[in-house]
Order: structure tokens, then C-alpha cells, then sequence
């Protein structure tokens, strides 16, 4: 299917005039995607490239942009770049010294918690080849999960999950980052700025983990300073771990408690956290059936 599209695209490029206009293939690509179905395939112009984007399939690795220009003054298929998700395309400034370049965005299927596996990657021309210039992969992780971003001109915007002791897949209102990216006059891209969304629940679980690690390895100052109530201590099992399940808060938007799951000796407890001036106490702890 790709040699196909890729032999029609040269051919119009190589014809010139209105049949190597972005609308005329554009038309020429809706009609191969009506006959094939399921298939998107769009296409941009990035200064003297053609970009496409083609998703012809949810299978892994099988869908592809795929990058024309002229090699030795002729039409031709420059590079092509295969991954996971659906691509789209979006034209930036070009690079220092004129060299056109672009961002792909590569997204996955959205998940029932508003968010999508993302990886981003700015692609630039080097003479007769392009080759990917940033990534999030690199600045953010190969498993970025994003909750949304934003492409404006030369600035990029990612908010995205955070992976952290207690964070729990499918829950609400956990830590997120959300950062801003700036392509330099210089070519490179810098992250200028960096926020969090909900950054109490990961300061929550910074000292649920200091007090499942005092609890368990008999620190008994440290866990006096986490449960300042000695007989809400003495009652404590040693037994006492961390459950991967949603936290309850109560309050908004920062909680003053938040109910922790936990489990003893396959008993499950709930723990209460609240928030003291210096940070989190633990306030309340019984069995969930007591």
C-alpha cells in the first residue's frame, strides 16, 4: 500500500503545476482511503517538503509519515518513519540556515481517563535525508502518557502523568506535570517551564512511603514524627503495607485528609492522612470491617 501512495505522490510532484498541490494530492489520498477504508491519510507542506501522514491500521509499528523532496533535482521519497500511534503533522519555523523542519505528534488510542500514550518528535532536513532533531522520548520519557498538548508556533506544551511511589493507573487526581518547550533561534529545543497539577498527592505519597519504611524497619523516632498519637502507634502492625488502590480526599482543591488503602496480614485497613502546617500526619488507622 505504501509503494503505491509513495508512487503516486512523485508522480504528481513530478508532473509540477496543480497536480503537485497539497489539495490535489490530498483529494488523490481521500480517494485511496475511501477505496481502502479505515485509512487516514493526510498530507502537508512543509517549505519545499511534502510530509505525509498515513495510519492505515492500529497494529503496532504500521503506521508511518513519510517524507518527499527532491533528490539529485528529482521528485522522490526521502526518508519514512515508522511507529506506535496515530501521526499527525505540524509545521514549524525553519531550522537555522533554512533547513525545513517539522513536529509529529504520535498519539495513542485515548484511554476512559482522558489521556493517550504521546511521544512527540521534531524531524529536521540534513541535506538529502531528515533525521529526528528532539523527542519527548528523550525529554520526557519513552512512556509518556499525556493528558493533553499544544503546539503554537515555535512553543510546545505537554501535560502528561507523573510516575511516583503511589501513583495508581486509572485514578483521579494525582500529580501531573505540565511543561513548556521553546525551539531556539539556535535550533535546539529548552524547556522553559515546569508546573504540577494536584502536587499534593505525590507530597502525600513521599510520606506514606517514609512511614511504611519507619513502620517496617523499626524507626521509632521517625515514625513518632509521622503519627505523633502514641496510642494510635501502639496499635499499628508492622505488617502494614501499601495497597494499589485510589485514595479518598476530602476537601478541594487540596484535601485536608485523604483515606489510604492498606492491608495487614490480608486484613484490609484504611489509613487517614491529614495535612498539618509541616506537611502529613498520619491522623486515624483501623481495619476497613473493624
Amino acid at each position: 500500500m505504501y509503494a503505491l501512495l509513495d508512487e503516486e505522490i512523485v508522480e504528481n510532484l513530478a508532473t509540477g503545476g496543480p497536480f503537485a498541490s497539497t489539495g490535489f494530492l490530498q483529494d488523490r489520498l481521500d480517494a485511496f482511503g475511501d477505496a481502502w477504508g479505515a485509512a487516514a491519510l493526510g498530507v502537508v507542506r512543509v517549505d519545499r517538503l511534502v510530509v505525509g501522514a498515513f495510519q492505515l491500521s492500529d497494529a503496532p509499528g504500521a503506521n508511518t509519515v513519510r517524507v518527499y523532496g527532491r533528490f539529485h533535482d528529482q521528485p522522490a521519497l526521502l526518508s519514512t518513519i515508522h511507529r506506535d500511534g496515530r501521526p499527525i503533522v505540524y509545521p514549524l519555523p525553519p531550522a537555522p540556515g533554512g533547513a525545513p523542519q517539522f513536529l509529529t505528534a504520535w498519539e495513542g488510542a485515548a484511554s476512559g481517563r482522558d489521556t493517550r500514550a504521546l511521544r512527540l518528535d521534531l524531524v529536521r532536513q540534513e541535506g538529502d535525508r531528515v533525521r529526528v532533531a528532539w523527542t519527548t522520548a528523550e525529554a520526557l520519557g519513552e512512556d509518556l502518557v499525556a493528558r493533553s498538548y499544544q503546539v503554537r508556533g515555535a512553543e510546545i506544551r505537554v501535560r502528561y502523568e507523573l510516575r511516583y511511589p503511589g501513583f495508581t493507573p486509572g485514578c483521579g487526581g494525582q500529580t501531573e506535570g505540565d511543561d513548556v518547550f521553546q525551539l531556539g533561534a539556535d535550533g535546539a529545543v529548552a524547556r522553559v517551564s515546569r508546573a504540577y497539577h494536584d502536587a499534593w498527592h505525590r507530597e502525600l505519597h513521599e510520606t506514606v512511603a517514609r512511614f511504611f519504611d519507619a513502620l517496617a524497619g523499626g524507626a521509632p523516632a521517625a515514625l513518632a514524627r509521622l503519627v505523633p498519637d502514641g496510642r494510635l502507634r501502639a496499635r499499628l502492625p508492622t505488617s502494614l503495607r501499601p495497597e494499589p488502590a485510589c485514595d479518598a480526599p476530602e476537601g478541594a482543591p487540596v484535601p485536608r485528609t485523604v483515606s489510604v488503602a492498606a492491608s495487614a496480614e490480608r486484613v484490609p485497613w484504611g489509613l487517614v492522612f491529614r495535612r498539618e502546617g509541616d506537611g502529613w500526619r498520619l491522623a486515624r488507622a483501623a481495619p476497613v470491617l473493624e
